[in-house]
């Protein structure tokens, strides 16, 4: 899907919306997830890179604030053929959006093409992220990839309204029954990088699908008590930007 987006986090979907590409597939294999149409079932459409940077730039002509592209790292060599084609026609960020799940030479190969890291951050536990996706590793392979994102974009730069133009936005979606491994995962992230160098966003959105009928305790909706204690512990880590999604979203 090409389009506008206007269900992102509020400095990256404002005005007409964020310009979202989503790719098919996923490089990971989250139990519980959210986009299992798109990234479990492949659903999609081949596209040449010539393809791609059209669709960048229309996506611009229609007011799009920023390119997003989503869930994109199974296609990143191309990405950068893309951009290094298109980015100096773009007068907007381009933002990666991604579970986190990167290896160092590819983020190396975006340094200069990529404005804004929209990256996942999420579990500490081992045990947990071998469980529900499959990658025993992911804290270490992610982490390291969060702190080359800073090191490439710097800190956070916002402009007056609040519109994030530069830096990395690192997400995490508090699962049910697992707050105390989100805990973990930020005081691990703060203890890594400096809290003024990157933004956080803490979510609540969690609903059991795909295979999350399989496992009792992600089979619920996120209470509000175990979102709340997330929340708090955040913010007493003392991000200088972040966002908190609410109860309704």
């Amino acid at each position: 899907r090409v389009g506008l987006h206007l269900w992102e986090e509020p400095c990256i979907s404002y005005g007409k919306g964020s310009g979202t590409v989503f790719f098919a597939g996923c490089n990971m294999g989250c139990v519980y997830c959210q986009n299992s149409e798109i990234s479990a079932h492949l659903k999609g459409k081949d596209v040449s890179v010539d393809t791609l940077c059209f669709e960048m730039l229309r996506l611009q002509s229609m007011g799009a604030v920023n390119i997003n592209l989503v869930t994109p790292t199974h296609y990143a060599h191309k990405i950068v053929e893309a951009l290094e084609k298109t980015k100096h026609k773009l007068n907007i960020p381009v933002i990666y959006n991604t579970s986190g799940y990167e290896c160092s030479e590819t983020l190396k190969k975006l340094c200069g093409l990529v404005d804004i890291y929209l990256t996942d951050l999420k579990y500490y536990s081992k045990e947990i992220s071998k469980k529900y996706s499959f990658c025993e590793d992911y804290f270490d392979i992610a982490i390291k990839a969060v702190s080359l994102m800073v090191k490439q974009t710097g800190k956070p730069v916002f402009d007056e309204k609040g519109h994030m133009k530069k830096g990395t936005l690192v997400r995490h979606l508090v699962l049910p029954s697992l707050y105390g491994d989100s805990i973990d995962t930020f005081k691990a992230l703060s203890e890594t990088i400096d809290v003024k160098n990157v933004a956080v966003s803490v979510m609540c959105q969690y609903f059991p699908s795909y295979k999350a009928q399989e496992y009792k305790e992600i089979n619920r909706k996120t209470t509000t008590l175990e979102y709340m204690k997330v929340v708090e512990f955040v913010r007493s880590l003392g991000f200088e930007h972040g966002f908190m999604q609410q109860r309704d979203s």
